[in-house]
């Protein structure tokens, strides 16, 4: 395993790169961070999080600034490796913990991935998501199920 002296400076990260050039293009050519960001049409909020790192912006934003700041695809050409930065960064948090399995419920079902860019995919996840809302709203739409969480009737209830 190889150890590098505390002296000896680490290359910058991709995401610091991105970060530099994308401030610097954008004081050499005199805007602001409003500025730019009505030029690329995201928020102040984001161009200001991107350049301080709280954010690691996208590949969008990327390229919309490397065409308004003529940058010749430098941002563009460093996302890749940002986007590594980020896939790492996720993956430091940790695996999410599954939800505990309840044997009186059925298991989730599994979903494919879907491509967001597809209309018709969106148009299917709305049509999941209107029936899990309307039988959250409505009920079970199963009659059996409806049945087994009715309380039982007690026949003394009839001679009363």
């Amino acid at each position: 395993m190889e150890h590098t002296s505390p002296s000896s400076p680490a290359p910058p990260a991709a995401s610091e790169r991105f970060r530099w050039e994308l401030r610097n293009c954008r004081v050499r050519r005199g805007l602001t961070q409003r500025a730019l960001a009505d030029l690329v049409r995201f928020s102040r909020e984001t161009v200001a999080a991107v350049e301080s790192g709280r954010r690691f912006g996208s590949h969008e934003f990327a390229l919309r600034c490397d065409d308004v700041l003529g940058t010749d695809g430098r941002l563009a050409a460093l996302w890749p490796q940002v986007a590594a930065e980020q896939a790492a960064a996720d993956g430091r948090r940790g695996p999410r913990a599954s939800p505990p399995v309840r044997p009186d419920r059925p298991a989730p079902r599994q979903r494919d991935r879907r491509d967001a860019r597809d209309p018709g995919a969106v148009v299917d996840a709305i049509d999941e998501l209107r029936e899990l809302i309307g039988q959250v709203l409505n009920g079970p739409s199963d009659p059996d199920d409806a049945q087994r969480r009715q309380p039982p009737v007690d026949p003394r209830d009839d001679q009363r």
